[in-house]
């Protein structure tokens, strides 16, 4: 039914039927590693996927998979596969596409850890990334060769709040015949459902605004089912026999759930990047309260946002919710509930004036996460993008004088109090 069903109540009740053996209204938390087996026949079916089913909780989970079939029932997607984080959820998208010599295109825009993975990381795999202003649709195109296996981007990007027109950009995925990864974090369902929108694989973290609270951390890669892994032989994993299945094929066998079973029977087996219960069942809690929070997180950015802008101690702000920004046509056309809760303002007096500022908020957390009920502050260019070059700092938006704001659920008029006294210190 959950097609039918409004956001609200599908956020609340997909994948959380009441238990069958107890009547528990709430999903349990079923911390267990291991399922007993029917018989040695139903532990070979298993193993054989031939039976879908619980073996071992690094593969398959009660509460983990009850979150699975709610993000992904939110997204719109055949199927999910949850992981320990949202870092985990790139390399877990990746992997199923990939091998040696095969390279992605990623936006310049992007969180500066996941500028770190692609650039540094994922090179020991073999893998390349080529980054391009996704903006520029012809640098996009010239950008790609015949080893690219898939566009990477984010709805809203970290820490810049800039909006990514994901219509544009799914349509350039097809004319090259790959997936489109999309990380949703900062949007969230709520705000953009990429696959609506042309989107092979959703991403998210959902350590931000799903669980919304910051008590865990994890991942999830939605899958869109959409896409033909046969057309071409660009994705052997999925298209072709696989080894360690008797030479069973994934695209073939499963259908429109290849990639998604793929992620369990091989990425979580070999990878080993698990969810634990306990997360999950926080997330799920979480994510009942999504519409409700990011309704409020993106009324108060706005307002916040606005008042930014006139204040002139600020030297320029980022939020594409506002009418100056270059980026405002784009988030009224493929994001109208609003831009989300997270951009970046840059502050008269540069480096040290940004850094004062961060010392003097009191209302704000200081930390190095997003997305919470909270409203939380970072000096970008001086923690998660740190380990960039002051070129790529600046590409991603997080210049010397630049400070990321996370906008929380608090009343807007003490958000901004904080900032006033904090702007009148950092400017004294």
């Amino acid at each position: 039914m959950s097609d039918q069903w409004g956001f609200d109540t599908t956020a609340i009740h997909a994948g959380a039927a009441p238990d069958p053996a107890t009547g528990a209204r709430q999903v349990p938390i079923y911390q267990t590693t291991a399922y007993v087996f029917q018989d040695a026949a139903h532990a070979a079916r298993l193993f054989g996927l031939q039976e879908v089913g619980y073996i071992y909780s690094r593969l398959t989970n009660p509460t983990v998979a009850a979150l699975q079939s709610r993000v992904a029932a939110l997204e719109g997607g055949a199927g999910a596969v949850c992981c320990s984080s949202g870092h985990a959820a790139q390399i877990m998208a990746l992997f199923p596409l990939m091998g040696p010599g095969c390279n992605i295109i990623a936006s310049t825009r992007l969180y500066g850890g996941t500028i770190t993975q692609f650039s540094q990381t994922i090179r020991r795999f073999g893998w390349s990334a080529k980054f391009v202003d996704l903006d520029d649709l012809n640098a996009l195109r010239a950008a790609a060769d015949g080893n690219t296996r898939a566009i990477f981007c984010e709805s809203i990007s970290n820490p810049g709040g800039y909006v990514t027109d994901i219509p544009a950009v799914a349509r350039v995925a097809d004319e090259l015949g790959v997936p489109l990864i999309v990380d949703n974090t900062l949007a969230t369902p709520y705000l953009c459902k990429p696959i609506e929108l042309g989107a092979t694989l959703v991403a998210h973290s959902l350590t931000k605004y799903m669980t919304g609270n910051g008590t865990v951390t994890g991942g999830v890669v939605v899958d869109s089912g959409k896409f033909d892994w046969s057309a071409s032989d660009k994705f052997p994993s999925l298209s072709q026999p696989e080894p360690a299945y008797h030479g069973l094929k994934f695209h073939e066998t499963f259908g429109n759930l290849a990639f998604t079973f793929h992620s369990i029977a091989i990425g979580l087996r070999d990878l080993g990047m698990t969810m634990n219960p306990q997360g999950a069942h926080y997330t799920l809690m979480g994510i009942e309260t999504l519409g409700l929070r990011m309704e409020r997180h993106v009324a108060n950015a706005q307002t916040v946002a606005e008042w930014l802008e006139q204040d002139p101690r600020v030297a320029s702000v980022t939020y594409a919710g506002l009418a100056s920004s270059p980026w405002n046509a784009t988030a009224q056309r493929v994001y109208p509930k609003g831009a989300g809760a997270l951009f970046t303002f840059s502050i008269k007096g540069g480096y040290d004036a940004a850094v004062k500022l961060v010392d003097n908020l009191k209302l704000f957390s200081h930390v190095a996460n997003l997305g919470d009920a909270r409203s939380l502050v970072i000096h970008s260019a001086s923690t998660t993008h740190s380990q960039l070059t002051d070129a790529q700092k600046i590409a991603a938006g997080a210049g010397p004088d630049v400070v990321r704001l996370s906008i929380g659920i608090e009343d807007a008029g003490d958000i901004i109090a904080d900032l006033d006294q904090a702007l009148a210190a950092a400017s004294a």
